[in-house]
Order: structure tokens, then C-alpha cells, then sequence
């Protein structure tokens, strides 16, 4: 029942009389579903001038966007996982969800992040998936975080934010802080994948312990304003050919030419990160010789060089 409500709200208050006739019911039901989507972490604003999201909420209607991807958008306050909600709505036998459509969500109980781990979604972060319906090769799959990687280190550049990227896609501040994370689920079938969905969390207001936000740089930051930069980017990096990606990553790199000490599924591998490879795999110069990586967790060794500013 909230979810009536939630698609009818903008930035600009409305009464409870005018909602209460778009949905056939009275202005004291109308509060009560406003309270119910507060509960659900929905920033609603309740005061005499009526009920209105906070400005800068990733809603439809409040995302400046510049292409096609969140044409389709879908936003909630709290839902298990936005991974698992844009996969139900792009199985649905009505309306399925688009090429380039988006969830967004203000809570996530059972949000994942890369190799299992939880997804924190505290107030002020920007959680949402994107659903790329177009077929995959493997190696346009293996690239794709890397472009992902390029995208949200371009949007955030354009944005003013300082940052660069740890291989393969964490971007970080210029000491080394944590500013959004990324994960990539595709449907596999032979040597291509049918569909991708791809998941990224962003501090835009807030950030766990450890972690830093957007808005340290930049205050007057939204997370509206960062949703529709960021899809626009991924609009554009998703679709530039192999050597454009990789070539970009590099030039947004805090890995390469750092000591670096990197956990696979296999072994632990310390070296210096030196390269890239054609597939996006790093090259890691260790004393037994040079390594391929092509999963794994790097850690810096040693102290971050300052960026310098955009």
C-alpha cells in the first residue's frame, strides 16, 4: 500500500487532500502511508505545507539524466537487494525491465558486495543495479567492471571529486579511502552472457568507518545529481571499444607502478603492479617473474601519492 504513494511524490510539497484523490482514499490514510514509507528509509518530508521527498532523492522524475540508461527507473526504500529486484523485473511477463533500466533502493537487507561480502547501504549512500540486456562475449564480460571503473572515476572527476582507481574498480580518495564499490552478476549460456546486471554502491553523504563520501569534496553534492552523471558515464564507457577502456584505466590508476600485495582464490601474490593485459588482467612483477592476475583482492603497500586536483 505505501508503494501507491511513493511513485507520487516530487521535491515540491503536495496535501494530503490532493494526494488522497489521486489515490481514492482520505488525507489521515495519506499520512499514514507517508509514515510507513519514513519506517522503510524513504525520505519523506511531512509538514503543513503537505509531504514531499528531500531534494536530491534518486527518484524518477528528480534524475538529471542525459541518456537512455534509468529511463526506466524503479525506486524503493527498503528491498533485500536491488540485484535481486531488477532480475524479478526483468523476468516479468508484463513489462519487463529494459535494456539500461535501474533500481535504486535506500536500504538493502541483504545487499552483497564482491566474493560474498555484505553491502553496507547507511544513510546518504547511493545503492542501485543497472540491467545490460545485450549479449556478452566473455572477454567483453571480464572488461566490463573495468569500464565500470573508468565511468564512476570520470563522473566523479567531472563532479570535482579528487580519486583514482584501485584495480580492478574500487575508487578511492587520494589517501586511499574507499568511495564506491561494484559488483557484476551476469546469465551465463555457452561462450556469452544474455544478460548483466551490474551493482554499484557509492557514498555520496555518508560512508562506514574507514571509508570517505563524495561530499567531503564537494558538500552541495546529491545523490540524485551523482545517479544521473554516473549512468550517463556508464552510458558512454560501457560502449568504447577494448584499448579506449584499458587505456583510460591506466591514466586513472593508484595501482600501477606500486608494490602491491594481492589475495586470489590460490595464493597470495606481492610484487609491483606493472601493467595490464589486452583481457584487463594485472601484470604483477614478483621475484619468481612476472604474474597474471585476473581476480583478486590488492592491497597498496606503502603510502598513496597525492592526485593532483581536477
Amino acid at each position: 500500500m505505501p508503494l501507491r504513494l511513493l511513485p507520487l511524490l516530487t521535491d515540491r510539497p503536495q496535501s494530503g487532500d490532493h494526494l488522497g484523490q489521486l489515490l481514492g482514499v482520505g488525507r489521515v490514510t495519506v499520512n499514514t502511508l507517508a509514515r510507513r514509507l519514513q519506517e522503510e528509509g524513504v525520505p519523506v518530508r511531512v509538514s503543513r505545507a503537505g509531504y514531499a521527498l528531500e531534494p536530491g532523492t534518486p527518484a524518477p522524475g528528480l534524475v538529471p539524466l542525459r541518456g537512455e540508461f534509468g529511463r526506466a527507473l524503479c525506486y524503493r526504500g527498503t528491498v533485500s537487494s536491488t540485484q535481486d529486484d531488477l532480475r524479478l523485473w526483468a523476468d516479468a511477463e508484463r513489462h519487463p525491465a529494459p535494456h539500461g533500466a535501474v533500481v535504486v533502493a535506500e536500504r538493502q537487507t541483504a545487499g552483497r558486495g564482491r566474493r560474498g561480502r555484505t553491502w553496507d547501504t547507511t544513510h546518504g549512500t547511493l545503492a542501485f543495479s543497472l540491467l545490460l540486456r545485450e549479449a556478452l562475449t566473455l572477454p567483453e564480460l571480464a572488461r566490463m567492471p573495468l569500464a565500470a571503473g573508468v565511468a564512476l572515476h570520470a563522473a566523479c572527476t567531472d563532479l570535482g571529486v579528487p580519486c583514482g582507481l584501485k584495480w580492478p574498480n574500487d575508487l578511492l580518495t587520494p589517501d586511499g579511502r574507499k568511495l564506491s564499490g561494484i559488483l557484476l552478476e551476469a546469465d551465463l549460456r555457452g561462450e556469452e552472457a544474455r544478460r548483466a546486471v551490474l551493482g554499484i554502491g557509492i557514498n555520496v553523504g555518508a560512508a562506514p568507518q574507514g571509508a570517505a563520501h563524495l561530499q567531503e569534496a564537494v558538500p552541495q553534492l546529491t545523490r540524485a545529481e551523482v545517479l544521473g552523471e554516473v549512468l550517463g558515464q556508464l552510458e558512454h564507457w560501457l560502449a568504447q571499444p577494448a584499448p579506449a577502456v584499458l587505456a583510460a584505466w591506466k591514466a586513472a590508476s593508484l595501482t600501477l607502478g606500486r608494490p602491491v600485495r594481492v589475495a586470489t582464490a590460490r595464493a597470495v601474490v606481492e610484487g609491483v603492479a606493472r601493467d595490464l593485459d589486452e583481457q584487463g588482467n594485472l601484470l604483477v612483477e614478483t621475484e619468481a617473474g612476472v604474474q597474471t592476475v585476473g581476480a583478486g583482492d590488492v592491497q597498496l603497500v606503502g603510502t598513496l601519492n597525492p592526485l593532483p586536483k581536477p
